[in-house]
């Protein structure tokens, strides 16, 4: 989304942008599909489209083709393979396809209808650029083409993810900060307004200070919203889980050791939560990277998040 805003900004700044999206690739392509880069007519870029030598060259191209008088959207391949036909320069295999595409003032009403929505499909073509509300792509991006001059790209833009810290204490605070880069719309929620670490986070969206037995009031469902609790006790990590576990949501993932989270199962178990709704929860919560410190813990859930994110935006999981 953060690419949209720079192709809108810079619209309004300078009257065109050239947006690069890779529309397909295939194997170890380090652009993968929907991999998007805005290019300024004053050589500004925001985003990625792969990297290396081949997105530096794709750049310098684009700056061209913007101080042209004339230009027409166009298809442009680049094989990883070495110095071949359409070769990028890099050896890492794989290919990708790249949109060469400039963007002008005709554009912002449908660049500010994706901002203001975020979610839909979006449909690109050679004399196209569209927005439209519907939501019946199940693939993130689909790329048909019958020629250079003859094809469609369409993909699904989400609704911003929701995350939702339970526990402003320092683990809470490396999290906001890791989760601030990764285009989330962060809650922090405690029970403590005087908290140091509280007071120190400036990485969050919202911040709400309830009694944790209310937690559930401020938790929107969504399949966008995750919720990560790291209270500073049992107890609120006990009454924090209760209150989330019913809830239609993407992801839930709790902070402590496996003694305590055996501990804390047992009970929940007794008060009547199923065993299958306990196996739906990330605990402990992050992937195993050994982590020691609130940096490297935040590190691990962000990891184990963008991999449940991002498996169901490209596989429909």
């Amino acid at each position: 989304m953060e690419v949209i805003h720079f192709l809108e900004k810079d619209i309004q700044k300078y009257s065109k942008v050239m947006l690069l999206l890779v529309v397909q690739s295939k194997g170890s392509s380090p652009g993968r599909q929907g991999f998007k880069m805005g290019v300024s007519m004053h050589g500004e870029i925001f985003g990625s489209i792969g990297g290396g030598i081949m997105e530096y060259n794709i750049v310098e191209e684009a700056k061209l083709y913007l101080k042209k008088s004339s230009f027409k959207p166009f298809l442009k391949k680049q094989i990883h393979q070495g110095e071949i036909i359409d070769g990028s320069g890099m050896i890492c295999s794989g290919e990708q396809t790249i949109l060469f595409k400039i963007l002008n003032k005709s554009n912002l009403p449908t660049l500010q209808q994706i901002l203001e929505n975020k979610h839909g499909i979006l449909k690109i073509t050679p004399s196209t650029f569209e927005f439209d509300l519907v939501k019946n792509l199940k693939k993130c991006c689909v790329f048909t083409s019958e020629s250079n001059q003859n094809w469609i790209y369409t993909e699904k833009i989400n609704k911003k993810n929701r995350l939702y810290i339970i526990g402003a204490g320092h683990v809470g605070l490396a999290t906001s900060e890791i989760f601030s880069k990764l285009d989330f719309e962060i809650t922090l929620i405690d029970d403590r307004k005087d908290l140091n670490t509280l007071k120190s986070n400036h990485f969050f969206d919202h911040v709400i200070i309830t009694d944790f037995n209310k937690i559930h009031q401020f938790i929107h469902e969504s399949e966008n919203s995750y919720v990560v609790i790291m209270t500073n006790g049992f107890k609120t990590d006990k009454i924090s889980l209760e209150k989330t576990i019913g809830k239609k949501i993407k992801y839930i993932g709790i902070l402590g050791s496996k003694a305590k989270l055996k501990t804390m199962f047992e009970v929940l178990e007794k008060n009547g939560i199923s065993k299958k709704q306990l196996q739906k929860i990330h605990a402990p919560i992050g992937l195993n990277i050994y982590s020691q410190t609130p940096t490297e813990i935040a590190i691990s859930i962000a990891a184990q998040i963008i991999t449940i994110k991002n498996k169901a935006l490209y596989f429909n999981a």
